[in-house]
């Protein structure tokens, strides 16, 4: 985690040059916020290697928006959102962060998309006392060293994984654990998980195995696995990669049985992989929004989402909503005083329920910035997601 910080402290210092215009003075009057107008602010990947998942959840946040607005806004103000494109790259999100800081005088930065570009953007956004709100990311780094203006909603990849294997070896009777993972920070906070999991119910991955960022093909990492008679595989992959690693083994004739993060909960997975990633775990907190979901207030949104934007709603449509209601529940409940202490101190206070994606029942405090650290695991059944459990205990 601290090589995590210096790295992004350098891509900081590099781009210091164009100047940030901060001053620590208090300003007569809050920032980002007029006598008719909040102005919230997100980076999202418009253009680079995630930026179907970063126009989704723009979409998501620009219809949660668009409805707030049309009921009367925050008591009595409109709701602005300003989004930027990172191309998820740090450097880019950081000059976004200045941009939106400087020219946009935004309020509070939400949703955005990446621990990378995350990160980049802490210096600029703090000297400037702009909360950091709900990223799209599971990284520790977005709650942690604590920060009063930094609040994360996303169960860590962590958690995830060492809930995930002890599931896996009690209600189904996982007893040989490998584990394929990306060779750099995410991964190894899959790695970490799994392992403590494993070590909790005195078991230990019985092979590991890594790949490089960018790999496509995964027959050496699968044949080590097969050789070493895993029957439950840990993927500390993302979207390509599990593909990749379960169709190598289906080709290879070997099924064991699969899981992964929310990294790999996405509607993508069965859609590019197609029939061979039925029966994959992976777990997540918000649900995939389908068309046809059993919840009728599903499917309304799904159909008000098309309408708006003439395509289906994802995954990260749906966290883009979630994003931009969390925002709306905290400043609606603290009033026409909107300021960041007070918006603050409210978020502080609040829990928010379960929605109509099945999000858990997010809580913050004075001393806890991560509002839920529990996650559901998802299994893909006949070309679809499906929660085959409620949220576990840790």
């Amino acid at each position: 985690m601290k090589s995590i910080a210096r790295k992004y402290a350098l891509i900081v210092a590099a781009v210091a040059g164009v100047g940030t215009g901060v001053t620590s003075a208090a300003h007569a009057q809050q920032m980002g916020v007029t006598k008719d107008q909040i102005t919230i602010g997100s980076i999202q990947d418009l253009s680079g290697p995630l930026a179907g998942f970063g126009k989704a959840a723009r979409n998501g946040m620009q219809l949660r928006v668009d409805e707030i607005n049309e009921t009367g806004g925050i008591n009595g103000r409109k709701l602005k959102l300003v989004v930027e494109d990172s191309g998820y790259d740090p450097k880019k999100a950081l000059l976004a962060a200045q941009k939106m800081v400087q020219q946009d005088k935004i309020f509070a930065m939400a949703g955005t998309i990446g621990t990378a570009a995350a990160m980049a953007t802490f210096p600029t956004l703090f000297e400037k006392n702009v909360p950091h709100l709900f990223p799209l990311t599971a990284a520790r780094e977005m709650y942690e060293p604590f920060h009063k203006l930094k609040f994360s909603f996303a169960a860590p990849y962590y958690n995830q994984m060492r809930t995930g294997v002890k599931w896996l070896a009690k209600e189904k009777g996982a007893k040989k654990f490998c584990i394929v993972y990306q060779d750099d920070d995410f991964g190894t906070e899959i790695l970490k998980g799994a392992e403590d999991g494993l070590k909790d119910i005195k078991m230990s991955l019985a092979e590991k195995t890594t790949f490089k960022r960018g790999a496509t093909d995964f027959s050496a990492q699968v044949a080590k696995m097969q050789s070493a008679g895993c029957d439950t595989v840990v993927l500390g992959t993302i979207i390509r990669e599990t593909i990749g690693t379960i169709g190598t083994a289906r080709k290879m004739g070997w099924n064991p049985t699969f899981i992964g993060s929310s990294a790999a909960y996405t509607d993508l997975i069965h859609k590019l992989g197609g029939k061979a990633m039925d029966g994959v775990y992976a777990a997540h907190q918000v649900g995939v929004p389908y068309t046809d979901d059993a919840s009728k207030n599903v499917r309304d949104w799904a159909v008000r989402y098309k309408g708006k934007f003439n395509e289906d709603p994802s995954l990260f449509s749906a966290y883009g909503y979630v994003i931009a209601d969390l925002f709306y529940q905290t400043a609606k409940k603290v009033g026409p005083n909107l300021t960041t202490d007070s918006f603050v101190k409210t978020l502080e206070t609040m829990s928010f329920s379960r929605d109509m994606f099945g999000s858990p029942e997010y809580k913050f405090s004075a001393t806890q910035r991560l509002g839920n650290s529990k996650s559901r695991i998802g299994q893909i059944q006949n070309g679809r997601w499906v929660a085959v459990t409620d949220y576990l205990e840790q």
